[in-house]
């Protein structure tokens, strides 16, 4: 048996998204910026995903950009944002994703801003208290905090943080690739300038994405070369990307609920499972708690052990693909910055495990007896 638990790195295509991608791969070839016939009936294809996009989120067409994924995003609405705006300070977390943190601290050593990290507490949630006091003295100031922690999953309550930043006049960019799909965004709701999203974390195609960004905050291009994407990113579309991403989502805004109900049953057996055969077992951040968690992610810490190094390579050998990243780096090369920032004295394992809508039970149970067997607890 060989089980799949890797979700938030990636997800499985739909078959209902090949077959949406599958004519513009084979048929309907022509290049979106041609004004024939073969480019006008590709463009119109376009334009439609867009406009399908736009009504999931609730938002204008013209506020949705594609791009290559999250990272790129994550990037453009930043370093744009701050470039358009003028902006001197910037508000984060040294727990979010690299394509935030790497993008901010780049340019800080540039000297563009200067970069203030908000108080986490024990648990790896953001103070709002301190997030407020922060936008106190700095108002106008750029705010980069993740929707869910792609890590531990710990969501972010995205409209306080969004009134927030109403409230100081601050820009609000947030990370939304490990919630889009698996949450409904009502744009016109949120008080929010930008966010993002990776088509292939929703069982859409790899190498797409797009980018959100509020007509009233508009930003200016990053990729330049083209009038492409109404001149806000240079270059040829990923056109049956774009297509499959705009059929993804659709499909997870049909299945929402069905498709929460069955993870969220699948994240809390797996809990049960692992407290009841695994002594000494407990969770990172607040994976655990299903009210203050993404449902996708379950992120487990194991009783510290000379096993733990080799955890998720003897996982893989067992069948059970899953990721991780150690709070202590113990001489290794690359670590959890997530974890060591949270954690940074621990000597504990640390194993992530994310889910999609086609996991089993059986699979967990499969996949907690390699656990069990691997740090020698009899199943």
């Amino acid at each position: 048996m060989r089980v799949y638990l890797d979700n938030a790195a990636t997800t499985p295509l739909d078959p209902e998204v090949f077959e949406a991608m599958k004519p513009f791969m084979l048929e309907d070839f022509g290049n979106p910026s041609s004004t024939h016939a073969h480019g006008r009936k590709v463009r119109a294809a376009i334009e439609s995903a867009r406009k399908k996009i736009a009504e999931l989120l609730n938002c204008t067409p013209g506020e949705i950009i594609f791009t290559s994924g999250g990272t790129e995003a994550d990037n453009t609405i930043i370093t744009s944002a701050i470039q358009t705006y003028h902006l001197k300070h910037a508000i984060s977390t040294p727990i979010e994703h690299h394509a935030v943190t790497h993008t901010l601290e780049t340019l800080e050593k540039q000297g563009v801003i200067q970069l203030h990290h908000v108080r986490l507490d024990e648990k790896g949630h953001v103070d709002l208290a301190d997030l407020e006091k922060l936008l106190k003295e700095l108002p106008g100031a750029l705010v980069s905090l993740m929707h869910a922690n792609n890590e531990i999953g710990n969501l972010l309550d995205l409209q306080r943080v969004g009134e927030l930043c109403q409230q100081y006049n601050a820009y609000f960019h947030s990370d939304t690739v490990q919630t889009m799909g698996h949450y409904k965004h009502d744009l016109k709701q949120i008080k929010v300038h930008g966010l993002t999203a990776a088509a292939h974390k929703f069982h859409g195609p790899k190498g797409v994405g797009f980018m959100y960004i509020n007509k009233d905050k508009k930003i200016k291009p990053m990729v330049h070369g083209g009038a492409q994407e109404r001149n806000m990113r240079g270059g040829t579309e990923n056109v049956y990307g774009i297509i499959g991403l705009a059929k993804a989502l659709e499909i997870c805004y049909r299945e929402m609920a069905e498709h929460e109900a069955h993870v969220t049953k699948l994240k809390k057996y797996m809990i049960e499972k692992l407290k009841a055969l695994v002594p000494g077992v407990t969770f990172h951040g607040d994976s655990d708690n299903l009210e203050r968690s993404l449902y996708t992610v379950l992120n487990v810490s194991f009783p510290e052990s000379e096993e733990n190094e080799m955890m998720l390579f003897n996982l893989d050998m067992q069948g059970v693909s899953a990721s991780g990243g150690s709070a202590c780096s113990s001489g290794a090369s690359t670590g959890s910055h997530v974890l060591g920032a949270i954690y940074p004295n621990s000597k504990r394992g640390a194993v992530r495990f994310s889910f999609s809508k086609y996991n089993t039970q059986q699979e967990i149970d499969f996949a907690v007896s390699k656990i069990a067997e691997l740090i020698k607890v009899e199943a």
